[in-house]
């Protein structure tokens, strides 16, 4: 468009770089010194708003005010096919001016996104009930509520060559470790991609090591999290229609705290951390440690509990492996089918499978009943931990070391044990150390990762009333 053409022609070539959408308006408006064509796309765009921001605008320009198109609202700049493409298509208004050659820009995007509720999938007993949606400004403006801090940075790219989509990360610059910021930079700015679909693509990019089931990112929709994680020097990512974010670095033990944790008791909070993190050895090595006892080492056993689980494997046609992969693999079915069903139907599919098909497979001798209390207490451990991708992890782990019992019984426990460990501790997160603090060993930090402590220790009982003072009548104090 570098030759001034007629504003009909104009009109058409605009609507064919648009490839003619039925959504998209395209109109001649008169200015001061000639013609000018609106653009924008109606259903993205506060259309009611779009006249009265015009108006504003021309006024100005016939007043003849200095920099009369940049305004909080609106911005002035040479014209580009690309920067008109990219300003409509995230729901702006763009004003072509043909004979002067720029590009008016008013920012009024009318994007239908869902309230803040708290996310159904980490509820919490004590704190905030908001969740984050799927628009990056209002998650970034719930982050903003809670850090009234001039040194909070939020920085914007775009990604994806077809999809051309936000993606933010926040920090705090005194906080931060500058190499932990450059490095996300760095992954960031490298991810070259045509089409940015979701959070999980770009956490591909960003994760150290892709080939391990422990993830490396913290991923959470829930505001106070990424506040509370913020403050202690970590970045948190966010993309545009993703209701959560990425938070690193993160150790292994980050997974396993909750907001409930700093909201109640002390001894509460410490307790339940505990619990969670007791709850990854029942999930991991209970069913293997169940095959390696009735497969090899029943002798370990008090008489009596081994004459109890003798009678109830006794008349089973298989190997406690098989028992124990037929009703794992059925409570990863009842799972799936229970979150992929509609929500009135999910909970019928789950006393259905739960109740009378695992009823009837012990009623009909495929499996004991011991097997399916073994199962039963791994499920119910797996689902202790506070987050979704761990919560995963945990359940796939529990398979290798079920194998390895069934041939090697304890030994191969303690075989599969040493490799995991091994991995862990060669795992990163923003190449910081996936295992701290214990590995680097630093007994210092222990007591603030199992532990809840409190937020400040009185060196004398607080007095809630004056010992010996006297009373007046109706009971109240001089």
């Amino acid at each position: 468009m570098d030759e001034v053409q007629s504003m009909d022609s104009l009109i058409l070539s605009i609507k064919n770089i648009f490839h003619n959408s039925t959504d998209l308006v395209v109109r001649e408006v008169s200015w001061k010194d000639g013609s000018a064509l609106v653009c924008f796309y109606n259903t993205i765009t506060e259309s009611g708003e779009v006249n009265r921001q015009i108006e504003i605008l021309r006024h100005r320009s016939i007043a003849d005010l200095p920099d009369w198109g940049n305004t909080a609202a609106s911005s002035v700049e040479a014209f580009s096919q690309s920067k008109l493409v990219e300003n409509v298509t995230n729901g702006f208004v763009a004003i072509f001016f043909p004979y002067p050659n720029l590009l008016l820009t008013i920012t009024m995007p009318s994007f239908e996104t869902r309230s803040t509720q708290e996310p159904s999938n980490e509820l919490v007993i004590r704190g905030k009930h908001e969740g984050f949606v799927e628009s990056v400004d209002k998650n970034i403006s719930l982050i903003r509520k809670s850090l009234g801090v001039p040194d909070l940075v939020v920085q914007d790219l775009r990604l994806g060559e077809d999809t051309n989509t936000k993606v933010t990360y926040v920090y705090i610059e005194s906080i931060a470790d500058p190499e932990v910021i450059k490095e996300v930079e760095t992954r960031l700015e490298h991810i070259h991609a045509s089409k940015i679909m979701g959070l999980g693509q770009i956490e591909d990019y960003l994760e150290d090591s892709v080939w391990t089931p422990f993830p490396q990112w913290l991923t959470t929709e829930r505001p106070d999290r990424v506040v509370a994680n913020i403050l202690e020097g970590k970045v948190a990512v966010f993309m545009n229609h993703s209701p959560a974010a990425l938070v690193a670095p993160v150790t292994f033990f980050s997974f396993y705290e909750s907001p409930d944790d700093f909201n109640g008791r002390v001894l509460v909070g410490s307790f339940f951390r505990l619990l969670r993190i007791i709850s990854f050895f029942i999930a991991v090595f209970l069913p293997a440690f169940y095959i390696a006892l009735t497969g090899f080492h029943p002798e370990i056993l008090p008489y009596e509990l081994s004459k109890k689980v003798k009678l109830a494997v006794e008349f089973i046609p298989y190997r406690p492996m098989v028992e124990a992969l037929i009703v794992e693999l059925f409570i990863e079915v009842i799972r799936e089918a229970t979150i992929r069903l509609p929500a009135p139907i999910g909970p019928t599919i789950g006393i259905v499978g739960g109740l009378v098909i695992g009823d009837a497979i012990v009623n009909a001798g495929l499996v004991s009943n011991l097997m399916v209390i073994v199962v039963a207490m791994t499920a119910i451990s797996s689902f202790v931990v506070p987050n979704v991708e761990m919560n995963t992890t945990v359940r796939i782990l529990r398979f290798p070391f079920m194998l390895a019992a069934s041939f090697f019984g304890f030994f191969g426990i303690a075989i599969g044990t040493l490799i995991l460990f091994i991995h862990m501790m060669n795992q990163s997160s923003l190449n910081q150390p996936y295992l701290s603090p214990v590995i680097p060993f630093d007994p210092s930090r222990f007591k603030n990762v199992f532990f809840r402590l409190p937020y400040f220790k009185s060196r004398k009982q607080q007095q809630t009333f004056t010992h010996g003072a006297p009373k007046q009548k109706g009971g109240g104090k001089t």
